[in-house]
Protein backbone atom coordinates (compact mmCIF):
# COMPACT_ATOMS: atom_id res chain seq x y z
CA UNK A 1 0.00 0.00 0.00
CA UNK A 2 1.60 3.35 -1.05
CA UNK A 3 1.45 4.67 3.07
CA UNK A 4 3.64 1.07 3.84
CA UNK A 5 5.80 2.33 0.61
CA UNK A 6 5.78 5.84 1.81
CA UNK A 7 7.47 4.78 4.92
CA UNK A 8 10.14 2.38 3.41
CA UNK A 9 11.39 5.60 1.31
CA UNK A 10 10.90 7.88 4.88
CA UNK A 11 13.00 5.29 6.52
CA UNK A 12 15.63 4.90 3.50
CA UNK A 13 15.03 1.39 3.19
CA UNK A 14 13.77 2.24 -0.73
CA UNK A 15 15.52 4.91 -2.61
CA UNK A 16 15.16 4.10 -5.98
CA UNK A 17 12.99 5.19 -9.30
CA UNK A 18 9.42 4.52 -8.38
CA UNK A 19 8.19 2.97 -11.95
CA UNK A 20 6.17 -0.42 -11.61
CA UNK A 21 5.29 0.21 -7.66
CA UNK A 22 1.91 0.69 -6.01
CA UNK A 23 0.66 0.72 -9.35
CA UNK A 24 -3.32 1.19 -8.36
CA UNK A 25 -2.13 4.77 -7.15
CA UNK A 26 -1.20 7.79 -8.51
CA UNK A 27 2.26 8.70 -8.56
CA UNK A 28 3.25 13.04 -8.20
CA UNK A 29 5.95 14.86 -9.59
CA UNK A 30 7.39 17.83 -6.84
CA UNK A 31 7.80 21.61 -7.59
CA UNK A 32 8.88 23.43 -4.18
CA UNK A 33 9.03 27.07 -4.39
CA UNK A 34 9.38 30.05 -2.12
CA UNK A 35 5.90 31.88 -1.97
CA UNK A 36 6.97 35.13 -3.76
CA UNK A 37 7.28 32.63 -6.97
CA UNK A 38 4.07 30.57 -6.52
CA UNK A 39 1.58 32.77 -8.26
CA UNK A 40 3.73 33.00 -11.44
CA UNK A 41 4.23 29.16 -11.33
CA UNK A 42 0.23 28.60 -10.76
CA UNK A 43 -0.44 30.46 -13.88
CA UNK A 44 2.25 28.02 -16.03
CA UNK A 45 0.91 25.06 -15.04
CA UNK A 46 -2.42 26.34 -16.03
CA UNK A 47 -1.07 27.40 -19.28
CA UNK A 48 1.02 24.11 -19.94
CA UNK A 49 -1.66 21.42 -18.54
CA UNK A 50 -0.05 18.36 -20.77
CA UNK A 51 3.04 18.98 -18.84
CA UNK A 52 2.21 20.50 -15.36
CA UNK A 53 -1.29 18.81 -14.21
CA UNK A 54 -1.84 19.56 -10.98
CA UNK A 55 -2.95 17.37 -8.22
CA UNK A 56 -3.01 18.90 -5.31
CA UNK A 57 -1.02 22.39 -4.35
CA UNK A 58 -0.22 23.30 -0.65
CA UNK A 59 -0.10 26.07 2.07
CA UNK A 60 3.22 27.91 2.42
CA UNK A 61 4.88 25.86 5.21
CA UNK A 62 2.41 22.75 4.67
CA UNK A 63 4.52 19.65 3.98
CA UNK A 64 1.83 17.39 5.18
CA UNK A 65 -0.60 17.29 2.49
CA UNK A 66 -4.14 15.60 2.88
CA UNK A 67 -4.89 15.46 -0.21
CA UNK A 68 -2.44 13.72 -1.35
CA UNK A 69 -2.25 11.11 1.19
CA UNK A 70 -2.39 10.36 5.54
CA UNK A 71 0.66 10.31 7.07
CA UNK A 72 2.53 11.95 4.04
CA UNK A 73 5.29 14.33 4.65
CA UNK A 74 7.05 16.02 1.53
CA UNK A 75 10.59 16.43 3.18
CA UNK A 76 11.30 12.64 3.46
CA UNK A 77 8.90 10.85 1.12
CA UNK A 78 10.46 10.97 -1.72
CA UNK A 79 13.45 8.78 -2.50
CA UNK A 80 15.57 11.47 -3.91
CA UNK A 81 15.12 15.43 -4.31
CA UNK A 82 17.12 18.21 -6.64
CA UNK A 83 18.02 21.03 -5.21
CA UNK A 84 18.49 24.52 -7.22
CA UNK A 85 20.46 27.77 -6.27
CA UNK A 86 19.76 30.74 -9.12
CA UNK A 87 18.57 28.05 -11.20
CA UNK A 88 21.49 25.59 -11.08
CA UNK A 89 21.16 21.88 -9.95
CA UNK A 90 23.54 22.08 -7.02
CA UNK A 91 22.62 19.27 -4.33
CA UNK A 92 20.95 16.00 -4.52
CA UNK A 93 19.55 15.00 -0.89
CA UNK A 94 17.83 12.02 0.47
CA UNK A 95 15.49 14.01 2.29
CA UNK A 96 14.78 18.12 2.50
CA UNK A 97 14.32 18.65 6.01
CA UNK A 98 16.78 20.46 6.90
CA UNK A 99 16.15 22.97 4.29
CA UNK A 100 12.95 23.39 4.64
CA UNK A 101 11.56 26.90 5.52
CA UNK A 102 8.17 28.30 6.49
CA UNK A 103 7.06 30.12 2.94
CA UNK A 104 7.49 27.01 0.84
CA UNK A 105 4.63 26.32 -1.08
CA UNK A 106 4.20 22.80 -2.68
CA UNK A 107 3.15 21.62 -6.18
CA UNK A 108 2.51 17.88 -6.85
CA UNK A 109 1.95 17.22 -10.53
CA UNK A 110 0.25 14.12 -12.49
CA UNK A 111 2.96 11.72 -12.79
CA UNK A 112 2.99 9.35 -16.28
CA UNK A 113 4.20 6.32 -14.41
CA UNK A 114 0.36 6.43 -13.06
CA UNK A 115 -1.13 5.36 -15.68
CA UNK A 116 1.60 2.72 -16.69
CA UNK A 117 -0.50 0.40 -14.69
CA UNK A 118 -3.64 0.93 -16.85
CA UNK A 119 -0.75 0.27 -20.03
CA UNK A 120 0.24 -3.24 -18.60
CA UNK A 121 -3.36 -4.43 -17.73
CA UNK A 122 -3.89 -3.92 -21.83
CA UNK A 123 -0.49 -5.97 -22.21
CA UNK A 124 1.30 -3.36 -23.22
CA UNK A 125 5.33 -3.73 -22.66
CA UNK A 126 6.82 -1.27 -20.58
CA UNK A 127 10.56 -1.20 -21.55
CA UNK A 128 12.12 0.56 -19.24
CA UNK A 129 10.31 -1.66 -16.55
CA UNK A 130 11.38 -5.08 -18.33
CA UNK A 131 14.68 -4.03 -18.29
CA UNK A 132 15.07 -2.76 -14.66
CA UNK A 133 15.66 0.96 -15.04
CA UNK A 134 14.57 4.55 -15.31
CA UNK A 135 12.02 5.66 -17.53
CA UNK A 136 14.20 8.04 -20.33
CA UNK A 137 13.38 11.77 -20.99
CA UNK A 138 14.08 14.40 -23.03
CA UNK A 139 14.92 17.68 -23.78
CA UNK A 140 12.55 19.00 -26.85
CA UNK A 141 12.17 21.62 -29.30
CA UNK A 142 9.01 22.44 -28.14
CA UNK A 143 8.69 25.79 -26.52
CA UNK A 144 6.28 25.94 -23.01
CA UNK A 145 4.09 28.85 -22.60
CA UNK A 146 5.25 31.37 -20.30
CA UNK A 147 4.18 32.55 -17.26
CA UNK A 148 6.34 35.39 -15.27
CA UNK A 149 9.81 34.30 -15.02
CA UNK A 150 8.73 30.32 -16.20
CA UNK A 151 9.58 29.19 -19.62
CA UNK A 152 11.84 26.92 -20.88
CA UNK A 153 11.03 24.15 -23.21
CA UNK A 154 8.63 20.55 -22.75
CA UNK A 155 10.60 17.81 -21.27
CA UNK A 156 9.25 14.59 -22.35
CA UNK A 157 9.14 10.59 -21.59
CA UNK A 158 9.40 8.29 -24.24
CA UNK A 159 8.03 4.42 -24.26
CA UNK A 160 9.16 2.27 -27.53
CA UNK A 161 5.86 0.17 -28.86
CA UNK A 162 4.89 -1.81 -31.78
CA UNK A 163 1.99 0.46 -34.14
CA UNK A 164 -0.73 -1.17 -32.53
CA UNK A 165 0.70 -1.20 -28.90
CA UNK A 166 0.94 3.32 -29.72
CA UNK A 167 -2.52 3.14 -31.27
CA UNK A 168 -4.22 1.39 -28.12
CA UNK A 169 -1.62 3.29 -26.04
CA UNK A 170 -3.44 6.48 -27.56
CA UNK A 171 -6.73 5.30 -26.25
CA UNK A 172 -5.96 4.75 -22.83
CA UNK A 173 -4.19 6.97 -21.65
CA UNK A 174 -5.98 10.28 -23.45
CA UNK A 175 -8.79 9.27 -20.52
CA UNK A 176 -6.11 10.46 -18.19
CA UNK A 177 -5.23 14.33 -18.07
CA UNK A 178 -4.47 14.63 -15.37
CA UNK A 179 -1.36 12.54 -15.22
CA UNK A 180 0.17 13.78 -18.72
CA UNK A 181 -3.04 11.82 -21.21
CA UNK A 182 -2.40 11.11 -24.25
CA UNK A 183 0.97 11.40 -25.73
CA UNK A 184 2.55 15.04 -27.76
CA UNK A 185 4.35 12.93 -30.88
CA UNK A 186 5.22 9.58 -32.00
CA UNK A 187 7.94 8.16 -34.10
CA UNK A 188 10.73 10.43 -35.84
CA UNK A 189 12.26 11.87 -32.48
CA UNK A 190 14.45 14.44 -34.79
CA UNK A 191 10.86 16.46 -35.49
CA UNK A 192 10.37 17.38 -32.02
CA UNK A 193 14.50 18.50 -31.41
CA UNK A 194 15.35 15.12 -29.99
CA UNK A 195 19.08 14.24 -31.53
CA UNK A 196 19.90 11.05 -30.53
CA UNK A 197 16.97 9.06 -29.02
CA UNK A 198 19.94 6.77 -27.40
CA UNK A 199 21.14 9.46 -25.29
CA UNK A 200 18.25 10.81 -22.94
CA UNK A 201 19.07 13.96 -20.90
CA UNK A 202 17.50 12.44 -17.73
CA UNK A 203 16.71 8.84 -17.15
CA UNK A 204 18.14 5.83 -18.75
CA UNK A 205 18.15 4.46 -22.28
CA UNK A 206 16.36 1.44 -23.50
CA UNK A 207 16.55 -1.25 -26.10
CA UNK A 208 14.03 -0.40 -29.12
CA UNK A 209 13.64 -3.08 -31.20
CA UNK A 210 13.02 -3.21 -34.94
CA UNK A 211 9.43 -1.83 -36.30
CA UNK A 212 8.88 -0.03 -32.93
CA UNK A 213 8.04 3.49 -32.79
CA UNK A 214 9.16 6.12 -30.21
CA UNK A 215 6.13 7.00 -28.22
CA UNK A 216 6.89 10.61 -26.07
CA UNK A 217 4.67 12.06 -23.91
CA UNK A 218 4.68 15.17 -21.73
CA UNK A 219 6.81 14.26 -18.31
CA UNK A 220 6.55 16.29 -14.90
CA UNK A 221 10.59 16.93 -15.34
CA UNK A 222 9.17 20.37 -17.69
CA UNK A 223 8.79 22.76 -14.16
CA UNK A 224 12.36 21.31 -13.58
CA UNK A 225 13.36 22.95 -16.74
CA UNK A 226 10.95 25.59 -15.79
CA UNK A 227 13.10 26.19 -13.14
CA UNK A 228 16.39 26.35 -14.00
CA UNK A 229 14.86 29.06 -16.82
CA UNK A 230 13.02 31.12 -13.86
CA UNK A 231 17.35 31.26 -12.49
CA UNK A 232 15.07 31.53 -8.40
CA UNK A 233 17.44 31.80 -5.79
CA UNK A 234 15.94 28.75 -4.35
CA UNK A 235 13.63 25.72 -5.64
CA UNK A 236 13.33 21.87 -4.74
CA UNK A 237 11.97 19.16 -7.44
CA UNK A 238 12.09 15.80 -7.22
CA UNK A 239 14.77 14.21 -8.79
CA UNK A 240 14.03 12.34 -11.93
CA UNK A 241 11.92 9.37 -11.94
CA UNK A 242 12.12 9.22 -8.35
CA UNK A 243 8.05 10.25 -7.16
CA UNK A 244 5.98 10.86 -4.45
CA UNK A 245 3.62 7.92 -3.98
CA UNK A 246 0.18 9.42 -3.82
CA UNK A 247 -3.25 7.59 -1.81
CA UNK A 248 -5.37 8.72 -4.65
CA UNK A 249 -5.93 5.95 -6.83
CA UNK A 250 -5.53 5.73 -10.38
CA UNK A 251 -9.08 4.92 -11.08
CA UNK A 252 -10.63 7.97 -9.65
CA UNK A 253 -8.37 10.09 -12.04
CA UNK A 254 -10.21 8.67 -15.56
CA UNK A 255 -12.59 11.58 -17.00
CA UNK A 256 -14.14 8.76 -20.00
Amino acid sequence: MPRDFRHQVRTGDFNGPTAGYCGDYAQANLAILPQAHAEDFLRFCVRNPKACPLLAVGEPGQFDIPALGRDLDIRTDVPGYNVYRDGVLCEAPRDIRALWRDDLVVFAIGCSFSFEQMLSQERIPLRHVDEGVNVPMYRTSILNQAAGPFRGNLVVSMRPMSGAHAIRAVQVTSRFPSVHGAPVHIGDPAAIGIADVSRPDYGDAVSIHEHELPVFWACGVTPQSAIESARLPFAIAHRPGHMLVTDIPNASLAVL
